[in-house]
C-alpha cells in the first residue's frame, strides 16, 4: 500500500510555521457509466453520505407522485434536497409545503436546532426566538416525505422510522441510484432523526453523475420516467440554488457560479457530492457522458472540505477561471483570531491520480 493510501493528508492548516492539523481525506471521480476516472486515498471508503444523499431521498419522494398530488413545484423540490439556512424564506415555503399536502408543524419528526447561517443565529438571539421543526435545516426533505407518505396510502404517522413502507421505498430508490442492491447499503439514524445511508464514495459520485446526465439527455431525446425524475431534481437544484443552501453558503455559491453546469450538494461531517454535465471538459477528462466527484474529509471538517472541492475543480480545469474565482473565499479561507489578526493559513495539497494507480 502506498504512502497515500495509507495516509491521504488532502491538506494541512498551519498556525504560523508550525502544523496544527493534518486532514485525510478520500475522493472519487467516475463519468455516467460509473468508470472510476481519477481518486485520491480510498475511492470505496464506505460512507455516510448524510444529506449529500438528498436527491436520491427526493428521487423515491418524486417516483410517489406527491409533487403532482400536492402541487409542489421545482422551488418546494429544491428544498427537498436542501440543508437550509433556516432563513425566512426557508420556514415559510417549508409552511407552504406542509399546507400543501394538508399537514402541519406538529406532523415534522425533526427537531428545531441552530441554524447553519451565523447571520440568521445572531437575529434569531436578538428576538429570543426558540426553533421549531419548520425551523430545521432538513425540514423540507420532511415535509415531502410527509406528502410521499400519504401519496402511497402509508399515513403520515411514524413516516420517519425505517419501517414505515415509504422509507421501504426510499432505500430502495436511494440502492438503485447508486447501481447499488439493496443489502449492500448500510443505514444509521441522521441528525434530523431520518434513515440516511452509507456506501462506497465513487457510488456517491455515480449518483451526481447520474443527476447530471439525466439533465442532458432530457434537454437533447426522450429519457425514462427514472432519467426525467433525476433530470427534474437537477433543474430544480441548480434553478433555486438558494434553496438547497442559502447565503453564504458554499452549495449556493458554487451552482449560482456555473449557472447550471453542475448540481452540488454537502452532507453532514465534511461529504460532497458534484455532477458536471457532458461537455468538451468532462469528455477531456474521459468521460462518457456527465462526471461525478464525490469527497469525504476524515475528520468531518468543512472548511477544508470546500476548499479541497474548489482546488478539484481547479485541477480537473472544470468552469471557467471566472467561475472558479467566485469561490476564492473558500479555497483560501482566512485564519484570524478575535482580534482579527492573520493566524495561520490551509494548504490543501489533495492530488488527484488517474484511475489505477493509488494502491
Amino acid at each position: 500500500m502506498s504512502g497515500q493510501a495509507a495516509r491521504p493528508v488532502a491538506a494541512t492548516t498551519f498556525r504560523g510555521d508550525a502544523v496544527e492539523n493534518s486532514h485525510v481525506a478520500h475522493v472519487a471521480v467516475v463519468d455516467a457509466e460509473g468508470r472510476l476516472l481519477y481518486a485520491f486515498g480510498d475511492p470505496a471508503r464506505m460512507t455516510l453520505a448524510r444529506s449529500a444523499a438528498k436527491p436520491a431521498q427526493a428521487l423515491a419522494v418524486v417516483e410517489t407522485g406527491a409533487l403532482e398530488r400536492f402541487g409542489f413545484d421545482d422551488a418546494d423540490l429544491a428544498l427537498m434536497c436542501g440543508s437550509h439556512n433556516s432563513e425566512e424564506r426557508h420556514i415559510e415555503r417549508t409552511r407552504q409545503m406542509l399546507a400543501k399536502s394538508q399537514a402541519s408543524e406538529a406532523d415534522l419528526r425533526c427537531g428545531g436546532h441552530p441554524p447553519l447561517s451565523e447571520a440568521v443565529y445572531r437575529a434569531w438571539i436578538k428576538r429570543d426566538f426558540t426553533p421549531g421543526a419548520v425551523c430545521s435545516n432538513c425540514s423540507g426533505k420532511h415535509a415531502g416525505m410527509l406528502a410521499a407518505a400519504q401519496a402511497i396510502g402509508a399515513g403520515r404517522a411514524d413516516y420517519h422510522l425505517p419501517g414505515h413502507p415509504l422509507q421501504a421505498r426510499v432505500k430502495h430508490t436511494v440502492a438503485q441510484a447508486c447501481g447499488l442492491p439493496d443489502d449492500a447499503v448500510q443505514w444509521a439514524i441522521d441528525g434530523c432523526n431520518l434513515p440516511t445511508p452509507a456506501f462506497p464514495l465513487d457510488r456517491l459520485a455515480r449518483l451526481y453523475a447520474s443527476l447530471a446526465d439525466a439533465a442532458s439527455r432530457a434537454a437533447t431525446g426522450t429519457v425514462s420516467a427514472r432519467e426525467t425524475a433525476l433530470a427534474h431534481i437537477y433543474r430544480a437544484m441548480t434553478t433555486y440554488p438558494e434553496l438547497v443552501a442559502g447565503e453564504g453558503r458554499f452549495c449556493t455559491a458554487l451552482m449560482r457560479a456555473f449557472e447550471g453546469d453542475l448540481v452540488a450538494k454537502v452532507g453532514a461531517d465534511a461529504c460532497y457530492g458534484i455532477g458536471v454535465r457532458a461537455n468538451a471538459q468532462t469528455q477531456r477528462l474521459g468521460a462518457h457522458g456527465a462526471l461525478g466527484i464525490a469527497v469525504k474529509v476524515e475528520d468531518g471538517n468543512a472548511t477544508v472540505l470546500y476548499a479541497i472541492v474548489a482546488e478539484l475543480l481547479g485541477q480537473l480545469q472544470l468552469g471557467t477561471e471566472t467561475q472558479r474565482a467566485a469561490l476564492a473565499a473558500f479555497r483560501t479561507p482566512p485564519m484570524r483570531n478575535t482580534m482579527g489578526v492573520e493566524t495561520g493559513r490551509l494548504a490543501v495539497t489533495v492530488a488527484l491520480e488517474p484511475a489505477g494507480t493509488t494502491s
